[in-house]
């Protein structure tokens, strides 16, 4: 994997999966909804570039970097002026996606997306994330701050994220921003 100016992996000698592996000891939250489509139709929904600008209720804009066969990454730009980068590490076609985020050069936090088919027209999507927020502090320390502030915050905002989607499946038009309320990170 080559690192791009707009943010990836740090150069630090260990191999993709080591770093994701680091990644992984950290505190994380897992959301998931269930929506009334296929996998195939989900997929074609998280997929696409710039999905979030329809999808996301604290999207202000989602720019494709890159998007192609091999190689995605956009940029998304939160309400409240806040800009990540988001670098996709493995697409697996029809199945979900991981990728890190966060500010140019800055702190990433890794996101797991998976899509799991429950039928023929019905799906899941679960994100997971495991933020780089108190990933310096070992998990004796970190416990409290991260069970009674950050965790909250993050599963409101994922809940929002995934409910977004279902919002525009099911009206077939872009979620009004805020639309369940403001968040106080990103609104």
């Amino acid at each position: 994997m080559t690192v791009r100016p707009t943010g990836g992996l740090a150069l630090t000698g260990k191999s993709m999966d080591e770093q994701i592996a680091d990644y992984l000891k950290r505190w994380g939250i897992h959301q998931e909804f269930t929506y009334p489509i296929s996998k195939s139709e989900l997929w074609s929904q998280i997929s696409r570039p710039g999905n979030l600008k329809d999808c996301h209720p604290f999207c202000k804009d989602n720019e494709a970097l890159e998007w192609d066969e091999n190689s995605h990454s956009d940029r998304l730009e939160y309400l409240n002026g806040m800009t990540y980068i988001r670098q996709f590490l493995n697409w697996n076609e029809g199945e979900g996606y991981d990728l890190i985020i966060g500010e140019e050069n800055g702190l990433q936090s890794y996101v797991v997306w998976q899509i799991t088919e429950l039928n023929d027209n019905q799906s899941s999507l679960s994100i997971t994330v495991y933020p780089y927020l108190l990933a310096n502090l070992n998990k004796a320390l970190s416990f409290l701050p991260f069970m009674l502030y950050i965790r909250p915050k993050l599963r409101t905002y994922l809940k929002s994220v995934l409910r977004g989607f279902a919002y525009f499946v099911e009206h077939g038009q872009a979620i009004p921003r805020n639309h369940w309320g403001k968040h106080s990170w990103f609104s």
